[in-house]
């Protein structure tokens, strides 16, 4: 048998190839125990980072949400401990200080039901979609130890459904608790013989009396007989302008109060 010589150059070359593949091995064995080491500190670190996060408690929200009233300046409107004004979102009291107008009927029961629904108490202010009216009192749905102090102004009977767009989210509760204040004759509904939509509550022998104008900028206003522009407001009803027999009938048509109404 014949004896085949080891060549030393092949032995050393096949010790190298040797040397760098165990080199290399090692060097992607320590990257990848070095990135699964990163990824779960990043994650312990995340974790960490929500945990302490601090929670935000309801009585938290609920004491920032809250606000005490310290005067009743008639039957929609209050004063806040911080000097900010609020007039009601929805509704409308009868006059009580008004400059240009007398004293209306029921407006004093009207700031004594307020008063008694919120003086001194701290409130919840619920925002619609305004932030404040022309004279910057903040427009707010009232809320008093859960109740929504708006309705039960108009549930019974001390004011009647004024909604502005776009500021018309409780409209149907309101709508509603009028209907009832009106048929039980709660109220101004029955101590007033004018007041709003009094006169306008039921079809007469005169028929409907509130008129339903489409703008040129196709924006639906209603006028009731004591607004300013109501002698002058034309009815064409090819038009799809109409007469409706109550405010309920006008605002579920789509209709808005004419701005110069009282």
């Amino acid at each position: 048998m014949d004896e085949r010589k080891i060549d030393p150059d092949n032995q050393k070359i096949k010790l190298i190839k040797s040397a760098i593949f165990f080199v290399l091995a090692a060097f992607l064995a320590f990257l990848l125990a070095t990135f699964r080491s990163q990824k779960t500190t990043n994650i312990k670190i995340i974790k960490d980072f929500k945990t302490n996060i601090p929670e935000i408690k309801e009585e938290t929200k609920t004491q920032e949400s809250k606000i005490k009233v310290v005067k009743v300046i008639d039957g929609d409107t209050i004063e806040l401990e911080n000097g900010q004004k609020v007039r009601y979102i929805g509704i409308d009291t009868p006059e009580l200080v008004h400059p240009s107008k007398p004293v209306e009927c029921f407006a004093k029961e009207a700031q004594e039901k307020n008063k008694e629904l919120v003086l001194g108490k701290e409130v919840w202010l619920e925002k619609d979609i305004s932030e404040t009216d022309k004279y910057g009192r903040l427009l707010r749905y009232v809320w008093a130890n859960d109740v929504l102090v708006n309705e039960v102004l108009v549930q019974e009977g001390y004011a009647q459904v004024s909604t502005y767009p776009p500021d018309v989210k409780h409209q149907e509760r309101f709508l509603e608790a009028q209907r009832k204040a009106r048929e039980e004759n709660k109220g101004l509904w029955n101590s007033c013989q004018y007041f709003g939509q009094k006169v306008l509550s039921s079809q007469t022998e005169k028929g409907c009396l509130i008129k339903g104008n489409i703008s040129a900028s196709g924006e639906k206003i209603y006028h009731l007989p004591q607004c300013g522009s109501y002698d002058k407001t034309v009815i064409n009803e090819s038009k799809g302008e109409k007469w409706f027999c109550s405010e309920e009938e006008a605002i579920l048509a789509g209709f808005r109060k004419a701005k110069n109404c009282p």
